[in-house]
This record gives C-alpha cells, sequence and structure tokens, in this order.
C-alpha cells in the first residue's frame, strides 16, 4: 500500500488515476448498460480521496474525478466540441472539489460510527448539489445525472415516481458510499450496513405503497423514423422519405403520426407546399402529424426548432418554440468571444432563437400531448410541468444523427423512460435516425427500439393514465433535502468554527532557587 502511495505521489499519475476511477459510472449508462456497475462504480473513487494525505490532495481527487466522469459521460461531443469539450470537463470538475473534501472529511483516517453516519446523508447530499448545479441549461443540462443509469430497473422506476431522478441519484451514491466503508473502515461496517437495509427496505416501500398510474384508455401512435438518407444531410430527399413511410399508415387506425426532430427544413409558409403534403398524409392516415421544422421563420427573425402540429386541412395552429438549446451545439455562448469554436468544431454557425413557454396540444381524438425537442428531455423539470397543465402523453422529437457511431442516441432514448416513470404519462422519443422508443406511464418499454440503422415507421399502441405520482405533485423534494443537509452542515461547521476554545488555567512561570526550579506554594 504505501509503493501505491508513493507511485501516487505524482500529480500527474494520481490525476491520470482517480480521473479513470471519476469515468467508471460510464459503464452503467447505455449503450454497455450495466446498471447494477452504478452502486459499485464511484468506491474507486471514493477510496482515493478518503486516503488522500491532506484536505487540499481530497479536493484535487474531486476534480480529476469530476473531469473524467464529464468526459466519460460527453465523450460522444468530441467530434462537434473538439478541444472545448476537455476545456468545459476542466471547469464542471470544479464542481466535484468539496465533495472529494468531504469524502476525507468524514470518511479519512478511522472515522467514528457517528461520522460513518453522517457520510451516507452527506456525500449523497453534495453529490445531488453537483448534480443540480450542473444541471443548469448553460452548464450542459442534466446529461448523465447518475440515477438516469437505472432506467431499466422496475423498482427504481418507482422510486422515480416518488421522488424523480433526484432520488435515484442519491440512493446510488449512499450505497457507494456504504460500500466503501464496508471496504475500508472496520469500525463504521455496522451503520453501513444498516444503511444498505435501510436503502433495501425503501425501494421494497415504494415498489409496495407509492400510488400505480390508472391505466383508463389506449392510443395509436405512429413513429416515422425516416434514417441516414442516401448518405446527406438534404431536407429535401428527407422530406420525401419521410411523406412515403408515412403513406402506408393509412388503414391502421393511428391516432397520431410523430416525425422527429429537423424532420422539416424549410418554413412552411415560405414552402406551402410541404404543409399541403403534410395535410394529404393526414388525411390518409386519418390522424395528425406533429413535425420539427428547423428554419428561419418568416414572421420574426431568427432559426427556431418548433414542434408544429398539421391536420388534414393544414397547420393547426398548435405550435411549440424550444426553449432550452444546447450549448455551442445550438447557440454559442459570449459568441463575440468563443466564436472561433465554428472553426476547429461542428458548433454552431448561427445562434437558435428560445421559445418563450412550454405547451399542451390538442390532437385529434381528444388527445393532450405536450412536445418536448431533444436535449428537452433530459430536464424532469419540463416533463412534470406538462404533466400538471394536463398532457395526456409526452413526446420527445430528436435527431441523433451527428453522434451515430457512439452511445449517445441509447442514452438519449433511456432518458423518456424516466420522464415517463417521473409523471406517470407514457413518452414517445421519436428521432430522425435513431434511436427511437416508446415507454408506458410506469416507465417500461413498449415494443421495439428502432436503432440506428432502421428507416421505417412503426405504431405502437400506448397505454393512457391519469392520475398524480408524488414526483409531480411535490416535485424536487429530494433536492430540497439534500440542500437542507448541507445547510445544517455549514452551520455546525461555522459554530465549531467560531466556537470560543475553553479557557484554560495558566501556570505562573517557575523561579529558580539555586539553579532548581520552585514552583509557587511551595
Amino acid at each position: 500500500m504505501r509503493t501505491i502511495d508513493r507511485w501516487l505521489t505524482s500529480p500527474w499519475r494520481r490525476f491520470c488515476v482517480v480521473a479513470l476511477a471519476g469515468a467508471l459510472p460510464v459503464l452503467a449508462f447505455p449503450a454497455p448498460s450495466l446498471w447494477w456497475f452504478a452502486y459499485v462504480a464511484l468506491v474507486p473513487w471514493i477510496l482515493l480521496a478518503r486516503a488522500a494525505p491532506t484536505g487540499r490532495r481530497a479536493a484535487y481527487d474531486g476534480w480529476c474525478g469530476g473531469f473524467g466522469f464529464i468526459v466519460a459521460v460527453h465523450h460522444w461531443l468530441l467530434p462537434s466540441l473538439n478541444v472545448f469539450l476537455f476545456l468545459i470537463a476542466g471547469l464542471l470538475g470544479l464542481l466535484w472539489m468539496p465533495w472529494g473534501w468531504l469524502v476525507r472529511r468524514f470518511l479519512g483516517g478511522v472515522p467514528s460510527p457517528a461520522r460513518g453516519v453522517a457520510a451516507l446523508l452527506v456525500l449523497p447530499s453534495a453529490w445531488l448539489a453537483v448534480e443540480l448545479v450542473r444541471s443548469w441549461q448553460g452548464l450542459g443540462g442534466p446529461w448523465g445525472m447518475l440515477g438516469s443509469s437505472q432506467w431499466q430497473v422496475g423498482p427504481a422506476l418507482r422510486l422515480a415516481s416518488v421522488g424523480g431522478v433526484w432520488l435515484l441519484s442519491f440512493l446510488v451514491v449512499a450505497v457507494n458510499v456504504a460500500a466503501a466503508v464496508l471496504m475500508s473502515v472496520r469500525e463504521a461496517r455496522v451503520p453501513a450496513l444498516a444503511s444498505l437495509l435501510a436503502t433495501a427496505a425503501a425501494t421494497s416501500a415504494a415498489w409496495a405503497w407509492a400510488p400505480r398510474p390508472d391505466v383508463d384508455g389506449r392510443t395509436r401512435v405512429a413513429v416515422v423514423q425516416p434514417g441516414i438518407v442516401d448518405g446527406h444531410d438534404s431536407p429535401d430527399k428527407r422530406f420525401d422519405r419521410e411523406e412515403q413511410l408515412t403513406r402506408p399508415l393509412a388503414g391502421q387506425g393511428v391516432d397520431l403520426v410523430v416525425w422527429g426532430e429537423s424532420s422539416v427544413g424549410f418554413d412552411l409558409n415560405d414552402r406551402p407546399d410541404l404543409a399541403r403534403r403534410i395535410a394529404a398524409l393526414s388525411r390518409q392516415t386519418g390522424a395528425d402529424v406533429l413535425v420539427n421544422v428547423d428554419a428561419h421563420r418568416s414572421d420574426r427573425p431568427g432559426i427556431y426548432k418548433s414542434s408544429v402540429l398539421i391536420g388534414p386541412h393544414g397547420p393547426t395552429g398548435e405550435r411549440y418554440d424550444k426553449m432550452r438549446l444546447i450549448p455551442f451545439g445550438e447557440y454559442i455562448p459570449t459568441r463575440s468571444l468563443l466564436g472561433w469554436a465554428t472553426s476547429v468544431g461542428k458548433a454552431a454557425g448561427e445562434d437558435r432563437r428560445r421559445g418563450t413557454e412550454q405547451v399542451v396540444m390538442n390532437v385529434g381524438h381528444g388527445l393532450r400531448v405536450g412536445p418536448l425537442v431533444c436535449f428537452e428531455t433530459a430536464f424532469p423539470d419540463m416533463s412534470r410541468h406538462l404533466a400538471e397543465d394536463g398532457a395526456d402523453m409526452l413526446l420527445g422529437q430528436s435527431s441523433t444523427s451527428t453522434f451515430q457511431g457512439s452511445w449517445a442516441p441509447e442514452q438519449h432514448a433511456s432518458l423518456a423512460a424516466l420522464r415517463a416513470a417521473e409523471t406517470g404519462r407514457p413518452m414517445v422519443h421519436a428521432t430522425l435516425t435513431g434511436v427511437s422508443a416508446v415507454y408506458g406511464p410506469d416507465g417500461q418499454r413498449l415494443g421495439p427500439w428502432l436503432g440506428t440503422d432502421a428507416s421505417t415507421a412503426h405504431v405502437y399502441d400506448v397505454p393512457l393514465a391519469h392520475g398524480i405520482t408524488p414526483y409531480v405533485r411535490f416535485g424536487d423534494w429530494p433536492v430540497y433535502g439534500a440542500l437542507l443537509v448541507l445547510t445544517a452542515l455549514g452551520v455546525t461547521e461555522g459554530l465549531r468554527a467560531v466556537r470560543p476554545r475553553r479557557a484554560q488555567p495558566l501556570v505562573p512561570p517557575a523561579r529558580t532557587v539555586h539553579g532548581s526550579p520552585v514552583r509557587p506554594g511551595r
């Protein structure tokens, strides 16, 4: 062990080892989808920070691990962001510095059982605070939240209906902390084992007692995924392929047809011929068609990404403009300073414009749907607000055409399972080039995934449910609880720092007689 400690004294060696430890959780997400690995993936990182010789070195370990985590979960952005990915990871990694320091503070040395118990609350709370900050859209949004790795685990989806993905992240980190304590701190193994049992009990209670969505209807939704068209990004050819795939849906009893993000590359006011062709498809299929327009608006300046509903007589007037844009991909922050990013990567040549409010659309057959565009499906608050506003079904329109050869399409499709479970509403995730997927109101997958090699239209029989899940009713309460824990910790540490030291009795100096010390009173 001492040999390893000496080897890690080199800052570069330590950086590489801790960054690799921080990257391990990526294996729990799709495409590897080793969901069970999430419960031990943080253990190496925790053990390294715990053994740091100083608090400063533990904070450095937090930064190194955060850097590795961000690069790993966003590796698919490398072709677009180029060197910016590492710069962004370096900046976002700073968020984990307090977490690394707290690991050593509560688990370093030989922690008492009380410190071990406190670690099981403080460290997951600190992790949630990091996820909260980096969930701001200007910092890249909530992609790669640790709890979202549990998208295919039934009990975890039930917990998501209670506390959202936040509760899952808290519990996953708590299990990792308990596992690290069991491995390294004999004195605190009892509270660590008790924490694991409590987590199992909470999961079982949620499985048994959390309200389940009441299925009270069904609808048939067709997802049209054109795929890569002749290897070219041609809006006209893509539209032709989508039209070709939609026509055979006639006679299949479809209630709604959904095309992916950027499925129409022209403003429909400038190209009324396209609007007429989509309206003809609506008449043939007997269903409204939800398309996504990515073009300059004719009625206002700038490019918008808009979900537009088209019925048998043309556009119905139902429209949603994307509100949360992808940094660099759809706009460049402070373009006057960072505009040169367009010359070194696939950054946005022109900033997209933002919408101002979410919209619940009334489609045919009495169905109310809440559209989200691409990156927005990662935000749990947006789907929760749509459910509050009366949406019967959530719709995500995405593209992923830039990231075909990465793990991004599968991970993006998996997020819809969490949004469905959180809200108790089914969710349709429709893309241009894959992966498209549909989930029921309990978050369970319905029918097949349409992979990145698919060019097809598929009809899904989707159950509809009503009622309010605890997460929709109470919101992000795990976050508030985590912030309360951290506030209590800050107050406690502050009081300890300013508390006056207990007065100690003064010992008068000894005087000497013939070279020998003589104390007063003798």
